[in-house]
């Protein structure tokens, strides 16, 4: 039983592997020149231009393709100094940033100025529900523009 098992689950394998292997043929497509083969990536649309040297079939990217993947390269590594200098700057960020804040006499001094808003901003506050419960309803509220 388990020898079917087992020989069932190498048998589903095999065919995935060898479906796999289909479409990777089925994947380039190669056509003869007089100068040696054109191979056609089917996928992206990559050509290479191959030629036999010592029996052995040896492909590179077409011109033009080749001069686009230098240009992408390029402005890559241009990115990338860039990043990496940046990333030297804000790592060599001036520590004293954090350093700068305020001093304890600063604080009080600003945290005292808040208070007395405040204090003076309740009292505006609290003179007018003063003056709304003095008002009786027979009477107009006075014009507060």
């Amino acid at each position: 039983m388990r020898k079917t098992i087992a020989a069932t689950g190498a048998l589903i394998v095999l065919s995935m592997t060898s479906g796999a292997m289909a479409q990777d043929a089925e994947r380039f497509r190669l056509e003869r020149t007089e100068e040696g083969y054109v191979r056609m990536d089917t996928r992206t649309g990559s050509m290479s231009i191959c030629r036999e040297r010592s029996g052995q079939l040896v492909c590179s990217p077409a011109a033009d393709e080749r001069t686009a993947y230098e240009e992408d390269i390029t402005a890559l590594q241009d990115r990338l100094d860039a990043l990496e200098e940046r990333l030297a700057a804000l790592e060599n960020a001036n520590p004293q940033a954090a350093s700068e804040l305020p001093s304890e006499e600063e604080f009080e001094q600003t945290l005292g100025l808040m208070e007395r808003f405040f204090r003076r901003f309740m009292g505006i506050v609290k003179d007018f529900e003063e003056e709304e419960t003095t008002t009786t309803p027979n009477t107009p509220a006075p014009d507060r523009t």
